[in-house]
This record gives C-alpha cells, sequence and structure tokens, in this order.
C-alpha cells in the first residue's frame, strides 16, 4: 500500500472541507478558499475530522493516484492554513527588482525592464532591491510564478549572476586558465 496515501491528513480547527460528487473538494480556511477536482477513482471521506483517502484496487495506476490525491489535499490545506512563499534571490551588478502596483519590473542587464503581472491569487513583495519574495495559498501557483520569474535570467556558472532560488546551490565552474 502506498505509505504516503495511507496517511491521514488531520485537519486544523479553522479548516472546513466540503466534498461534493465527482470528487470536488473545496478546502476553507483563514487565508482563503481553494477548489478542485481530483481523480474520481479515489474514495476521499470525511472522519472524525480527518480526511482518509482509499483506493479500488492495487493496479500501479492506481496506486500512483492514490499518493497525488492524498498529497494535493494535503497541499490544499496546508495552504488555506499557512500558506507558501518561495524566496529568490538576484545575483549582479545592476541586477535588481522593483514593485510598481501589481507588476514587477526586473533590471536584469537586458536593454528593456522585463515586467510581470502577479497572477490571480499569488502576491509578489520586493523587500529589498535583490530579494523577491512570491506568497500565496495555492502551491502550484506560488511554484510557477516563482519559476517564471527565475526563467527571465537563469544563474550562470561562472560568476552566479542571474536569479535563484534563495536555497538553491550554483555548481560553479572553472574560467578558462591562461597559457603559462
Amino acid at each position: 500500500m502506498s505509505r504516503i496515501g495511507k496517511k491521514p491528513i488531520i485537519l486544523p480547527k479553522d479548516v472546513v472541507v466540503t466534498l461534493s460528487e465527482g470528487n470536488q473538494v473545496i478546502v476553507k480556511g483563514p487565508k482563503g478558499t481553494l477548489e478542485r477536482k481530483l481523480p474520481t477513482e479515489m474514495n476521499i471521506k470525511l472522519e472524525n475530522n480527518e480526511l482518509i483517502v482509499e483506493r479500488p484496487s492495487d493496479l500501479k495506476m492506481m496506486k500512483s493516484l492514490h499518493g497525488l490525491t492524498r498529497t494535493l489535499l494535503a497541499n490544499m490545506v496546508e495552504g488555506v492554513e499557512k500558506g507558501y512563499a518561495k524566496e529568490l534571490q538576484i545575483n549582479g551588478v545592476g541586477y535588481k527588482a522593483a514593485k510598481q502596483g501589481t507588476k514587477l519590473v526586473l533590471a536584469l542587464g537586458y536593454s528593456h525592464p522585463v515586467e510581470l503581472e502577479d497572477p490571480e491569487g499569488v502576491l509578489t513583495e520586493v523587500p529589498e532591491p535583490t530579494k523577491i519574495i512570491v506568497k500565496g495559498i495555492d502551491k502550484e501557483k506560488v511554484g510557477q510564478f516563482a519559476a517564471v520569474i527565475r526563467s527571465k535570467r537563469e544563474p550562470e556558472p561562472y560568476k552566479g549572476k542571474g536569479i535563484k532560488y534563495a536555497n538553491e546551490v550554483i555548481r560553479r565552474k572553472e574560467g578558462k586558465s591562461g597559457k603559462k
């Protein structure tokens, strides 16, 4: 049996889960509301303030859907309770970020500034010019937007210039060595 799939999800006091037909799940909490349609093959039960996911058979497909469904539910519960955040750092001379209303404006060494609009449900903060924090209740949207920001100037291995995640380690390469 799936080790992840069989673990029950314990609901916090301030989180309310509504299950409807076709495995449509609505999770409400202090940070907001998330709604998602999960695989119909899985049986989702709400018992004693715990969410339990069960699979119908031991087919390989059902095993993989079992763990996925449970993880998606757990992410929704954690998102509406605590929220998610990704921190990005900008390295490089003249590289910086600024916030203009709902737009994130990046100066990344191109001939023009790169402007990105905050997607729905995601908020960006720029506490200092070389730091960007992406926040939201949907883990998938937060991670995707952080990846889009990073893709505008990925870190290069020689000087480490570019946008990287705060906990990311850039493997550095040695530059050319001249003739002796």
